[in-house]
Formats: structure tokens, sequence, C-alpha cells
């Protein structure tokens, strides 16, 4: 009997024997369930260090590893640097791989940085405001994958808002005059608006609590601590009318009136505070260790507080309810204020130097005064699109932190989008650098890079990718808020600056040098025709030539128009408005960049008809004119624009097509009146709340071949 059992243990496959990180096991199942049974994973006794090891023995793979965080980046490095193979947020390459390559030579990496940070509070609205469970579990994965070991984790906080204001006598009507949508929860929870896309209904409410929930029961699994919202004074505007305390009044963020700050330090302070975390310890546990929020947010007001008192009292009352609790505070403008860095203890504070591809507050605020911290990039705003990264500055910097005075307070790095849906080598280079002590050359990376996103290497894409890093990729000095804006997308105008108020038109890199990788790129397709990365790929730097062509279209005609020709102003303009549908057609060929698949999931998340109404009106909202209904005050309007099929011809093609019209009359001599785009723009997201049927779209490579022959592809 002995040896019978002895047997059927030799015959188990030895991935079905106890192994450690189940979490790992599962994310392989669900990622790569071809490597399922050639993968073993064992434990490493190591304490204070993230370390992996790659072997093989037989025709298996064994992963050692210190924890589950350390296991799922060794399994993303072999998939890349053994498979090529890997995940992104702009499609997957996870197809089969037979026989799987042997590690000949043994793996071992150990991780520089402690922290390998997640997600800016705008991310939540830009990428995830409609994120099911699917949607984050293919997140949580990648994050994993990528050894992230701590995220924000904001989603659900309105169920515990909700508590907390009922208990100091909040109606439920007061409470959803304070809560927000669904797509506009980052700027509530930094303090700059109250109110606005709301109400929100019960259902859900409760459906995201729910969901935070389950993605926090995951995130422990695969060793990703969350970070959740602290209470840092943050209170309704109404509160002064109910309560005798020190309320300092925040104003306005452009137009939307600011919650208030209920001054720290006072014993309203310390009660709110207190409801509020035991509201938290009810609704998501007390093992949590990393609280954010961060007081005075974009232009909050401070006069009439005691900052060092405040700071020590915010922090104060975290530690009470949660001991040995860290704050994260962004370092973003003049944020955290020195005054209130003073009063901390520093040891339980870490701060996010939050614009690192321009910023380098780190040295000249001399390591945030020896206050632990991490090094992130923004790189883009309002999930913008556009090809665009600093590449080889992320990697010079961290090199440079890492050997210079303060790498005692270095704790890690960070990606801190504002949208994860764009430029992946940024966020793939960004995270990767949290666990190589070398300094990384980025030419050189780049070629690791190309095989494990398309599967293979390729001439045409090696050299294709090298031109990218000499253009829309480099590092050169200057100021710039994420990738150069797409003049199609501009609120019609002659002078028009920018898309966005705070966007660029301007490109600082060689256009023709950037033209020339492009068509070399698409010299790949007949390879790739199979491969959903390089398409989804191959549309984006398409739409990039015939964004970076349609400038010279409209100069041109621009001067038409100003030179009163009205021949030849017919004649560019007929062009530039060709060039817009043409683009319309590219990004139509392909899911992932259509209105209707965004459109589809906030209507898909929505679990009522009041859900469905409020979530697509939210979405919409957001991706053109933002929110504000001030004709004084547009700021935001197309700050997060988008270029995608159905939005190219139903919205900008048409804005355009208006604003031609009337200077075509103009130089006819007819008088007619302006657009207003202002009221034209809010009715068209109130027409625009369904799923409209799309045309039927051109094949991909059909549209390819109509760009490459066109006369401003061919220049």
């Amino acid at each position: 009997m002995r040896k019978f059992t002895c047997l059927l243990l030799f015959l188990i496959p030895l991935n079905l024997l106890a192994q450690p990180f189940r979490s790992v096991q599962e994310l392989v199942k669900r990622r790569t369930p071809w490597l399922a049974d050639r993968v073993v994973f064992k434990q490493l006794k190591i304490d204070q260090k993230d370390v992996f090891e790659l072997n093989s023995t037989g025709n298996k793979l064994v992963i050692s590893a210190s924890g589950p965080n350390a296991a799922a980046v060794g399994l993303n490095w072999y998939l890349k640097y053994y498979c090529n193979r890997s995940m992104s947020h702009m499609g997957d390459n996870l197809s089969a791989v037979y026989p799987i390559p042997q590690v000949k030579k043994s793996v071992r990496v150990e991780a520089p940085a402690k922290y390998r940070y997640a997600l800016n509070y705008c991310t939540y609205n830009y990428t995830m405001s409609f994120y099911d469970w699917k949607d984050w579990e293919h997140e949580l994965d990648w994050m994993a994958l990528n050894g992230v070991n701590l995220m924000l984790t904001v989603n659900g906080m309105e169920a515990v808002w909700q508590k907390t204001l009922k208990q100091i006598g909040y109606t439920d009507q007061e409470i959803n005059d304070f809560l927000v949508g669904p797509a506009y929860t980052a700027w509530w929870l930094m303090g700059n608006i109250q109110g606005w896309g709301g109400p929100m209904p019960q259902s859900e409410i409760d459906g995201r609590k729910a969901l935070q929930q389950k993605m926090m029961a995951r995130m422990k699994e695969l060793g990703i601590a969350p970070v959740l919202q602290g209470f840092y004074g943050m209170v309704p505007g109404s509160l002064k009318d109910k309560s005798k305390a020190q309320i300092i009044d925040q104003k306005t963020w452009g137009a939307f009136k600011r919650p208030d700050i209920l001054v720290p330090n006072s014993p309203d302070f310390s009660r709110i505070a207190g409801i509020y975390y035991k509201e938290v310890q009810k609704t998501y546990g007390k093992d949590i260790r990393f609280f954010a929020g961060d007081p005075f947010h974009e232009g909050g007001i401070t006069a009439g507080i005691d900052l060092k008192v405040a700071g020590r009292s915010i922090q104060q009352e975290m530690q009470k309810s949660f001991p040995g609790s860290i704050w994260v505070l962004q370092g973003w403008q003049d944020n955290p204020k020195q005054q209130m860095l003073d009063g901390l203890d520093k040891p339980h504070v870490l701060v996010q130097e939050l614009f690192g591809e321009f910023t380098n507050n780190w040295e000249k605020r001399k390591g945030y005064d020896s206050t632990p911290f991490i090094w992130s990039v923004v790189n883009n705003f309002g999930e913008r699109p556009g090809l665009y990264g600093k590449l080889q500055r992320f990697a010079d910097e961290v090199d440079r932190i890492r050997k210079g005075p303060y790498n005692e307070v270095l704790k890690g790095v960070g990606i801190m989008p504002e949208g994860l849906n764009n430029n992946p080598p940024v966020y793939d280079l960004m995270l990767e650098l949290g666990w190589r002590n070398e300094h990384v050359e980025v030419k050189n990376w780049l070629s690791g890079y190309t095989k494990y996103r398309y599967g293979k290497s390729n001439p045409h894409i090696d050299q294709a990718w090298q031109g990218f890093l000499e253009t829309i990729y480099q590092s050169i000095p200057g100021y710039q808020e994420g990738a150069s804006e797409s003049i199609f997308c501009v609120r019609p105008t002659l002078d028009a600056k920018a898309v966005s108020r705070w966007g660029t038109r301007v490109r600082t890199y060689d256009l023709v040098k950037f033209k020339e990788a492009a068509l070399q790129f698409a010299k790949a397709a007949p390879e790739f025709k199979h491969s959903n990365t390089y398409q989804i790929d191959l549309i984006n730097i398409l739409r990039q030539v015939l964004a970076n062509d349609g400038e010279q279209v409209f100069q041109d005609m621009a001067k038409a128009y100003n030179e009163k020709n009205t021949e030849q102003f017919t004649k560019v303009s007929a062009q530039f408005l060709d060039m817009i549908r043409l683009t319309d057609d590219l990004l139509s060929a392909h899911p992932y960049y259509q209105l209707n698949t965004y459109k589809t999931q906030a209507l898909n998340l929505g679990k009522t008809s009041e859900e469905k109404k409020l979530n697509i009106h939210n979405a919409m909202m957001l991706i053109t004119y933002w929110g504000e209904n001030n004709t004084a005050e547009d700021n935001l309007r197309d700050y997060a624009y988008k270029e995608w099929g159905g939005l190219m011809k139903d919205y900008y093609l048409v804005r355009w097509e208006m604003y031609l019209k009337y200077l075509q009359n103009q130089l006819q001599g007819k008088n007619m009146q302006a657009p207003d785009f202002f009221w034209w723009e809010r009715a068209w997201v109130e027409r625009n709340l369904e799923i409209k049927k799309d045309d039927v779209t051109k094949p991909l490579y059909q549209v390819v071949a109509e760009i490459l022959r066109s006369k401003t592809a061919a220049q």
C-alpha cells in the first residue's frame, strides 16, 4: 500500500502538490495556462528584501521567491526575456510557447526599490471609472507581474463618507449633495470638487464598496499593499452651517466650489477623524498600513491654519486608529508644504516625487528634508492621446539619486499617470527600474521590449523603435504636460494654441525622422498581421503621423484664409476634413480605439437603469467638456480629449465642419454668426448617451494602405 501511494505521488504533476504562492499559481492559470503544469514555485527564506531566482530543472521552470510579489515578477521576467510574451494596457501577447525555453544559467534578481508604487488619483477616473471585476482582475495581474507592491486604492470611499456623515447629523439628501458621480471621485477626494456628476445611487455606492473589498482581497494575496484615503480635514461646504468648529472656506477650483477644511488639532477634527477611521476599519479592515490625502491640493487656502500643528494632528489621528501607518503625500507643486512637513514623524511619511520627468524637488528640497520618498512619473494628463515619454531620463534620474546624497531616503519608484491606456514602454521601464541595480541604457533595453511586445524580433521594428527613441521618446529638457496635442481635436479657431488649457501643439522632435520610423514600423505589417499588440501600436503610430501632418495642412488653411484666397482655402480645408475622416477610419478599425467600447464599458457596469444613465452621462461629459457649465470659466474643456473612432467623425469633425462653413461664408462676404461651441458641446453629450450603431468599418490594412498612399504620409 505504501509503495502504491508513493507511486501515485510520483505521477501527480508537481504543480498540483503543495506549493507556496497559490495566488501566483492562479495568475499563471488565468494568463498563461500553457505554463501551468510547467512551473514550480519555491519559498526563499529572506527577510526585508524582495528577491526571485529562476532555474530550469528538467522540463520545469523553478521560480524561487521571497514572497508572492517577487514570485510574480520572476514569472514576468521569464515570460518577457525567455518566452517573448507580455501583458499590457494596450493588448496582451500571451500565446502559448512550446516547448518552454530553458533557463540555462541560474538568474537571481534583487529589488533595490523597497516600494514600487502605482496610480494617481486621476487614473481612477480617466482610466478606471467603469472597471468591472474582469477589468480589475486584469489590472491587478499586470500590477503583480510588474512588481507593484504599493497601490492607491480609493474606489469605494463613498460608503465610508456616507456612514461618517450620517453619524454627524447629515441627511441622505445632504450626503448626496456632497458625493460626486462615478467619473469624478478623484477630484472629490483631492478636495477640488463636491457634488458634481451625482447623485450616486445607493446601489452604486454599495457596488463600489463590494468591488473595493474584492480588489483588496486579491491585492493582499498578490503582495500589493493598498493605499486608502485618509482623513485630512476635508468636509462638506455645508458643515459650517451645522457646526461652530473652525472651518476654512476653500473657495473654488476653477468653476467648482471646493469642499472646506476643518482645522486640525481641535475636538471636532478628532471626533470626525475617529468616526471616519472607524468606518474604514468596519468596511475595509484594520490591517491597513498606508493612507493618502493631501490638504490644500492645487491652490487650497491655508490662511488661519498653523501648518506644522495641522500636519502633526492629521498624522496623530491616523496613528491613533492605525498604529504604525504611513502617510503618503504627493510632491506636486509646493506640496507637501515645508511647514507641514516640519511637524510630521518622518519615518511614517512617504512623499511621491510626482512629476519626476520634469521636476527635481527631491534635490531642491534636500530629499524633502530627509523624508522617505519615491521617484515617480506622470507622463500624461487627462489620458490625452499621443506618443510620448522621456525614457532615458527615467533611467538616468533614478540612477543619479541612487548614487547621490539622498540615496538613503529614496525608497522606490512609481508610476502616477493620469491615465494608463497609452505608451506601454513608459510603465514597463519605470517599474522594471525598481528591479534593476545597474544603470539602464534604454536603446539596449528596447531590443528586449520589442521582442516581448510583439513576440519576436524584426529588423523593421527594431529600426523603427530606435527612431522613436530619438523622436517621440527622446529625453530633451523643457517643460511639457504630456504629449503634443492634435489640431484635429482643438475647439475650432485659426489662432488655436492647444486642445486643453495646459497642453501644447508644439512638436519638439524631428517630424521627418519620426515619420520615417513610423513607415519603417509599417513595413513589418505582413509578418505581424495576427499580432494584436502590433496592430494596436500600428494604429497609434499612424494616428500620430496623421496628427503631425495635420498641423501643416492647418497652417496652409489658415494662410489661405488670411490671404482671402477662397479657392485655396476651399481646397485645403477639404483636405483637412478628409484627414479627420481618415483618422476616424483608422481608429475605427480596432475595438481598442472605438468610442463604443468606452460607452459599452460604462453601460455594462451599471446594474440598474439609474446606474447606466448616470455612468454614460458621466463618461461622455468627462471626455468632452469635462463638467463646467459656467460660460465665464471653461478651463477643463477637452482636458481629457480622446482620438477614438466614432468620436473623431461625430464630434471633432462636425465642430470643424461648422467652423469652416462659417469661414467660407466670411470669405464670400456673407454675414453669419460664429458657432457657439460651448452650448453645442453640452447638447452633443445629451444626444449621444446611447450606443450608436457603427457604420461599416474598413479593414485595418485597407486604411493603412490609404494612409501610405496619401500625399501627406508620402511626403
